[in-house]
């Protein structure tokens, strides 16, 4: 372990190089970049207009009046001066947000960067411009102001496309505004690093290297592991400390603490793979961690057990292992490595919201406990990597672990294809071949590949173990030539939706822990277990606002003014229903056929009604839910607490039956909650490669082992039989727990049986 005490803030991590941006031609650009302009102009008053192309002009009343709304919201407002600033500042200004813009087009797949691409043709002939702005003249030749009449008109429109396109405009606009916009942050007083950062030890996990060579490098062991992730570093500890040789492979690069947590461009690129997927349909944002330890290095923390009727109807498909004693064995297993607790963690604003708000109306909330090892944690941006190493995921504690055990690894390793021997009926999985990228000669990843070692290589193994998670695990299934209907199929996401609330305090939402409670009293709503949880939410900037309805430009450039003094909740679903992955024709990433369903949405819509009621018990002043045809709530009244005395004549406190509050309740109960008009998220993927007790069911035998071939297991979070209903961490380990000793028990049974020959 290497110590690194001394630094005041992370090690910059520069991005990855930018591509060529000619997959877009030069009028493509301007059309698009006319759209983002008009999302979220620069706003000057009419007197001090100097073009109208890419200024919107208020009013002088309009713009006192925003100034004024602003400073009395505020406990810390900003200036006149520094206000006008912000007003007037245009995105466009900004190199980091075009930067960050072409970094975001870029990471879309070859389809959906193509589909943008013919849409932005389109819209500027004549005949389609007509139709879809009502104007010849072409979008990009129309002043600010039309623009953003055009966005709102588009946002209206029953024709599918255009309100995908007006979203999916703004979506990028926004998203690159919070991350990149430095009055937003100055003015927010948002940092990225916590005032006393002091990183974690750096590990040294002895990376395997190769020599330059025009031949495959051929490698030998017991088993290989595609993935560092929950699943992959729990069977490596479990396997290296079993005594058999081990390696670990996986297509991203380590990050020590001292680089965590990662300013948000490098991250995209270097802990997302890219960003958040939009699924066909642009429903749903899905985030999944690509980088040395997965989903683990970029997760929350949170740690809950998988309930009892989630058991009970895994065990009712016939895998009875998930009632028995030893499923709470692997899962005390991995809950005691990691010092999972609840009885140190330090609740934030928005962590009592949950729990104070839940108790005054009489549901249900509690702590969750934290894979923390003891350690307070009051962090709130483990998203982009935890600094402090005090997060016990899988690069600061299984993999250690592992490595002590003699586990060998591999970073850069991007796996092609499964490689066996025999005919269908008789497959015998017998290692992996890919391409292997070295860093740079100074320890660099964002280089070019010419200034690299790029290497092929096969691992020749007994056993192969693919956890590259749901996303991922399926596809490379579908590459190596398996043909089991139910690969990619029977895929959850726990589908989220989120609401957004001010208070009349300072919150900072980003510090302190992320998710440190959690509302249980909607978690089985159909009584068959489906329904949803109620928790706080990541409260970086660019990690709730992205998503903030956008109505029009001056209504979301002056509401996200106020994201000090924001929560953002979410309601995650335990969804019934499903989709599918598969992978891109043109480039092979993985594409994510998923909606969340009609059954599905009633609970998500359930759950966002219980949280503004959450949020205005605890004295919320707007409430905003992620759906934009649904005008916020606005408090008239004025918040009361318990030690509040009351006259003779005085009405009492109505609390949530406040007729004003009550009237906007019964409008957001009746919204038909459905994109493109919400929003959803996911954060957790599951089911890919479904266990299941016979090959017509599922991809996976009870113990993790692919119907198809011989001594090839998957062992992630693909492999759950339905969704968990929970963060799926712990279920995942405990199943990779279980998995990785019924490996290493066939493996000491042939090593008898070969040695007795």
């Amino acid at each position: 372990m290497g110590a690194t005490h001394h630094l005041a803030a992370p090690i910059p991590t520069e991005p990855p190089d930018l591509e060529s941006d000619e997959y877009f031609s030069e009028l493509q650009w301007k059309v698009l970049f006319a759209l983002i302009n008009a999302s979220i102009p620069s706003f000057v008053v009419e007197s001090s207009t100097t073009n109208k192309m890419t200024q919107l002009c208020i009013s002088q009343s309009q713009y006192d009046e925003a100034y004024e709304r602003t400073r009395r919201s505020l406990v810390h407002p900003p200036s006149q001066e520094k206000f006008r600033q912000y007003m007037e500042a245009s995105v466009l200004d900004n190199p980091r947000f075009t930067r960050m813009l072409k970094r975001t087009v870029q990471s879309l797949s070859l389809t959906n960067r193509r589909q943008l691409g013919r849409i932005l043709n389109l819209i500027v002939t004549r005949p389609v411009s007509l139709a879809s702005t009502g104007y010849y003249t072409p979008l990009h030749e129309q002043p600010v102001h039309i623009r953003e009449s055009i966005i709102q008109a588009w946002n209206q429109s029953w024709i599918s496309v255009w309100p995908f396109l007006a979203k999916t405009i703004t979506k990028l606009a926004r998203v690159c505004f919070a991350r990149t916009d430095p009055l937003l942050h100055e003015i927010s007083d948002f940092k990225d690093v916590i005032d006393d950062y002091r990183p974690g030890p750096t590990f040294d996990f002895g990376f395997m290297q190769l020599e330059a060579g025009s031949e495959p490098e051929m490698v030998d062991t017991d088993v290989v592991i595609v993935g560092s992730g929950c699943g992959g570093a729990v069977c490596a500890k479990v396997l290296a400390e079993a005594g058999h040789r081990v390696i670990v492979v996986d297509k991203g690069y380590y990050f020590p603490p001292s680089q965590l947590p990662m300013e948000v461009e490098a991250a995209q690129g270097f802990l997302f793979d890219g960003g958040a997927a939009p699924t066909v349909d642009g429903s749903v944002n899905v985030f999944a961690g690509s980088c040395w330890g997965g989903g683990g290095t970029i997760n929350w923390s949170v740690c809950l057990q998988p309930q009892g009727y989630v058991r009970k109807e895994w065990a009712d498909k016939g895998l009875a292992f998930f009632t028995t004693q030893e499923f709470q064995n692997c899962i005390n297993r991995v809950w005691d490595f990691m010092g999972a607790s609840d009885a140190h963690v330090r609740h934030n604003h928005g962590a009592k919201v949950i729990l104070e708000g839940a108790a005054k109306l009489g549901w249900s909330a509690r702590p969750c406990p934290q894979n923390t090892g003891g350690a307070e944690h009051y962090c709130g941006r483990c998203s982009l990597g935890c600094g402090s190493g005090e997060k016990r995921g899988p690069a600061v504690s299984w993999l250690p672990a592992a490595k002590q055990a003699g586990a060998r690894f591999i970073e850069g390793f991007k796996v092609d294809k499964i490689l066996f021997e025999g005919r269908a009926g008789s497959k015998k999985a017998v290692g992996v071949s890919g391409t292997w990228t070295s860093r740079d000669k100074n320890g660099n990843v964002h280089t070019p590949e010419s200034h690299k070692t790029v290497r092929q290589l096969r691992i020749k193994a007994k056993k192969v173990i693919v956890a590259c998670g749901t996303l991922h695990s399926p596809t490379l299934l579908m590459r190596s030539g398996l043909k089991n209907p139910h690969i990619g199929k029977n895929l959850h996401l726990h589908p989220v939706s989120h609401i957004d609330a001010t208070f009349d305090k300072d919150i900072k939402g980003w510090e302190g822990g992320i998710l440190t409670s959690v509302c249980t009293s909607f978690e089985n709503l159909d009584g068959k277990g489906h329904g949803v949880k109620l928790e706080p939410s990541s409260s970086i900037p660019d990690m709730f606002l992205f998503e903030h309805p956008w109505r029009n430009a001056l209504q979301y450039k002056l509401d996200v003014l106020r994201c000090r003094q924001m929560n953002t909740c979410i309601a995650i679903a335990r969804d019934r229903d499903t989709g599918r992955v598969y992978p891109d024709p043109d480039d092979g990433r993985p594409v994510i056929d998923y909606h969340p369903s009609a059954h599905d949405r009633k609970h998500i819509l359930a759950g966002i009604v219980a949280l503004a009621k959450m949020c205005y018990i605890q004295g919320a002043t707007e409430i905003w839910p992620f759906i934009r045809s649904v005008p916020s709530f606005v408090r008239c009244s004025k918040t009361t607490g318990p030690t509040t005395e009351r006259g003779e004549d005085d009405a009492i406190d109505q609390g949530i039956n406040d007729p004003d509050f009550a009237a906007w309740i019964e409008k957001l109960e009746h919204t038909v909650l459905d994109a493109p008009d919400a929003t959803f998220s996911s954060a957790h993927q599951m089911g890919t490669n479904r266990m299941s007790t016979h090959p017509s069911r599922g991809v996976v035998d009870p113990e993790g082992r692919v119907w198809e071939a011989q001594n090839l297991y998957v062992s992630d979070a693909s492999v759950f039989p339905s969704a968990s209903g929970v963060n799926p961490m712990i279920t995942n380990m405990a199943i990779s727990d279980w998995i990785a000793r019924g490996i290493s028990r066939d493996l000491k049974k042939e090593g008898r049986l070969r040695a007795a020959l």
